[in-house]
């Protein structure tokens, strides 16, 4: 039996991980070439960007590549809510929406395992990926369990109603600890936060670390050896 034991949605994910792969040598080539930021740590919502003529090269060049959560990585994550139960789910870099159908259907599954209601709130700056992830969600009739907000995450992610129970960051490496620090407040007891290529970009997410260390605000965290690390913390009763 597969992950999500959903044929239609597997084939469009399969579809969207396989436009993304396609994508690495390209963007590897690229950053290569110009030796400007790698993807973790290009600001598409932030002003702190390359400047000038730098920056509007590589926002166009990027306008158009999903860089996708990784499969096993997207997964997992689909494991971890559906263990937890998850109904209030933060995604803090949409893009295409690749990350995004893996936590929505495991809202839907929960949902129909146990009843009730459920959300995934999403993060994109671009209002071309946000259209593109739109209509993928429509496409996967996920949409309306998906609140995609438009903007910087720094004033997108204000508003949270009610206890958040999951946390994906897969951004710009500099947003992840404004993300975290936003969301924090309303994780429960128990809530899980996933972070990924931490072990890569270990000296990059020293701020995202120096939080998650803080003994005040109550995570435990672990890297897991997925390709790049994936850090996994677990909010405890602070």
């Amino acid at each position: 039996m597969s992950i999500l034991n959903d044929p239609a949605l597997e084939q469009l994910l399969a579809d969207l991980h396989g436009r993304s792969d396609a994508q690495i040598p390209e963007m590897t080539a690229f950053h290569d070439r110009h030796n400007t930021y790698a993807h973790n740590t290009y600001a598409q919502n932030t002003s702190a960007q390359p400047p000038g003529e730098s920056a509007a090269l590589l926002r166009t060049f990027r306008s158009d590549k999903l860089v996708a959560l990784d499969r096993d990585k997207a997964e997992f994550c689909y494991l971890l809510c559906r263990a937890g139960n998850a109904r209030r789910i933060v995604e803090a870099g949409t893009s295409y929406g690749v990350s995004t159908l893996y936590l929505a259907a495991a809202v839907r599954d929960n949902i129909r395992a146990a009843g009730g209601m459920g959300v995934v709130i999403g993060t994109e700056y671009e209002p071309g990926k946000a259209r593109a992830a739109r209509a993928h969600f429509a496409q996967a009739g996920l949409e309306a369990l998906i609140d995609l907000r438009e903007g910087d995450l720094r004033q997108t992610l204000q508003r949270i109603e009610g206890p958040v129970d999951f946390l994906l960051c897969d951004i710009w490496v500099p947003m992840a600890r404004p993300a975290l620090e936003l969301v924090a407040p309303h994780l429960r007891p128990g809530a899980i936060v996933v972070c990924d290529n931490t072990r890569d970009h270990r000296a990059a997410y020293a701020d995202y670390f120096a939080f998650l260390d803080d003994p005040a605000n109550g995570f435990r965290t672990m890297t897991l050896p997925f390709s790049g690390g994936l850090e996994v913390a677990v909010r405890c009763a602070v």
